[in-house]
């Protein structure tokens, strides 16, 4: 860098600026966006790096003010999905380039309106939980190809109907975990589906308790499900490329729900939520290991029913 001692002009400055630092989002790096609650909706987005502890930052806004939306990403784009702005369910798809800050730009719109929905995928493909709380038959999975723009195709059917999900993914497979059945009250159904190709869902396992207003992320061996109205603190992992139920890993710094997640390839995050104490906490877990999560730093503001996303996730690497 250079060494700006003295009094220098602006042009002179100008000419080294390639040494100035730089800030911004750049190496493993996670966003969240969206928040509602009685009333009041807001559209920001922050993003942390995910390597060092520290506060988020404002990234941007999304085209409108929701929440309980849904969220997948590539390592360059990240797409935000329905949700619920003041009462009202929407269908609305946006995107945000991941290494360039400010506001999102419209995707395109999902097949229906939804909120309390869910998404993972690949490095090239989303899927959504297309499931909805007015039809307890309906079962619906969606996708979109996340480098393209456009509205969302049908992909399947989940194994039970639930909203409310916590899902992970890897390279291959992504999985939907929990959630709220409409009729039965809470789940401990894991599925899983071929990200590459269409179709149904099919059993993965168990839970290791009944639970809704879940969250997940992972890397691309581990899926994660942590927190939800009933299992509170706790979090479970599973090895995305068998099958089984869940084994317990640790606890989370209180009991929360409707937080959102992000992971790197030896990180997971889990943000926000309704709880005991701030809910705008950050905290973070090594995924390979087991163990309580530590705090890692704060959101811009108290957050729930938002969406988390990153550059680095299971799905990706």
């Amino acid at each position: 860098m250079p060494n700006y001692q003295g009094v220098w002009s602006l042009s002179t400055q100008m000419q080294n600026r390639t040494g100035w630092p730089t800030f911004g989002p750049s190496g493993d790096t996670g966003y969240f966006a969206g928040y509602g609650n009685a009333g009041t909706y807001y559209a920001d987005i922050d993003w942390i790096g995910l390597t060092t502890a520290g506060n988020a930052y404002d990234f941007g806004d999304l085209t409108q003010a929701r929440g309980s939306l849904a969220a997948c990403s590539s390592s360059t784009r990240g797409v935000f999905i329905g949700g619920e702005i003041s009462g009202a369910t929407v269908n609305t798809m946006d995107y945000i380039t991941l290494a360039s800050m400010g506001d999102a730009v419209d995707f395109g719109d999902v097949r229906k309106v939804i909120q309390g929905c869910s998404a993972m995928g690949s490095s090239t493909r989303g899927v959504i939980n297309t499931s909805v709380p007015s039809s307890s038959s309906n079962k619906d999975i969606d996708y979109i190809s996340i480098a393209s723009t456009g509205n969302s195709t049908l992909f399947g059917e989940l194994s039970t109907h639930r909203n409310f999900t916590a899902t992970f993914s890897s390279t291959t497979r992504g999985c939907f975990s929990g959630g709220d059945t409409f009729t039965d009250g809470r789940s401990n159904v894991i599925d899983y589906v071929t990200i590459s190709s269409t179709g149904n869902a099919s059993d993965f396992g168990d839970l290791t308790t009944t639970t809704r207003l879940c969250t997940g992320f992972s890397n691309s061996t581990r899926g994660i499900t942590a927190g939800g109205d009933v299992s509170g603190n706790t979090i479970t992992y599973v090895t995305i490329s068998s099958t089984g139920n869940a084994t317990d890993f640790g606890d989370l710094l209180s009991a929360r729900d409707t937080g959102a997640g992000c992971a790197s390839s030896t990180r997971g995050f889990y943000a926000g939520g309704i709880g005991t104490g701030d809910d705008n906490v950050i905290q973070f877990i090594t995924i390979a290991s087991t163990g309580n999560s530590t705090d890692y730093g704060d959101l811009t503001r108290d957050r729930f029913a938002f969406a988390g996303i990153s550059n680095g996730h299971g799905g990706i690497a």
